[in-house]
């Protein structure tokens, strides 16, 4: 059985995610925000189940809320193949798809990273690090102040929100990596202590982390030679060219002064770098080729 986990881009969307990879193994990950992205993103799901040779397959969305149409929709393009679909969200406002279709499970009153938890803990048993870890998701997700764990969840909601070192639109299972990576290292501060300000101190320390291999480096030069590695590693799919010079075309991938000219320097039969970045702008590199 394969799952295919579409969710949300914030704590909450990727603290569901975290509940859901503690209970399977054999996990897609997805991230969207909301509207017309949803479509494209559940189109590509099922893409990859029709190229895929798996039996059984399930769809679970969670942190998302659906309009009827994408309800409709959603249950006409699975209809006639081996496919569960189960979405869970607190969002009011999905309130009359919630009763007009029986996958669509809504509960207002918990964050849908703590609705992932107690519907898989319900299945498969009870984890007290995992409970702690969604309690903590649920009082900042929906604003309980006055509970003990919401400066905890305020620490996690920006750490999460400010991971933006790697483009999750380049590179969206490598981010998916990194998410889990923070939110496990944050989860280590989920103590008697509560110590929330200790987990803020070692925010730069958690991200180098997860980007340190050999040797340690600043935080800016261990990012862009992870992001040089990967773009290497794609480098024909991201390959373009111009008359008779080769070059790589990236999107909003950032910092593009030092991860541009690395690249080019990593890859000297690569003549040129073009980033699109989200706000229709260019960033052009060359290696004086051109």
């Amino acid at each position: 059985m394969k799952i295919y986990h579409l969710s949300h881009t914030d704590l909450d969307g990727y603290g569901a995610q975290y509940i859901t990879n503690f209970y399977f193994k054999d996990v897609k990950f997805l991230n969207s925000n909301y509207g017309r992205e949803i479509d494209d993103k559940f189109a590509q799901i099922l893409s990859e189940i029709d190229a895929s040779n798996d039996d059984k397959n399930v769809i679970l969305i969670t942190d998302l809320n659906l309009s009827l149409a994408q309800c409709e929709s959603f249950e006409e393009m699975i209809e006639g193949k081996n496919i569960k679909l189960f979405l869970l969200d607190h969002h009011q406002s999905g309130a009359e798809c919630a009763s007009a279709y029986s996958w669509y499970f809504l509960d207002s009153s918990r964050c849908a990273t703590k609705i992932t938890y107690d519907f898989f803990a319900g299945i498969f048993g009870k984890n007290k690090e995992l409970e702690i870890f969604s309690d903590v998701v649920n009082a900042v997700d929906i604003w309980l102040k006055d509970d003990k764990n919401f400066e905890m969840g305020k620490v996690c909601l920006g750490l999460v929100a400010n991971a933006k070192e790697i483009n999750k639109v380049m590179f969206e299972a490598e981010n998916n990596l990194y998410m889990d990576h923070i939110l496990k290292e944050a989860s280590k501060f989920f103590n008697e202590k509560n110590d929330y300000i200790g987990l803020d101190m070692q925010v730069h320390a958690i991200k180098k982390s997860f980007f340190k291999e050999d040797k340690d480096d600043t935080l800016s030069n261990l990012i862009s030679n992870y992001v040089v590695k990967k773009l290497s590693e794609n480098k024909e799919k991201f390959s373009i060219s111009y008359k008779d010079h080769k070059g790589i075309l990236t999107y909003n991938v950032g910092n593009v002064s030092v991860i541009g000219n690395d690249f080019l320097v990593a890859n000297p039969e690569f003549d040129f770098f073009i980033d699109v970045t989200n706000k229709k702008t260019l960033s052009f590199r060359a290696n004086g080729k051109l």
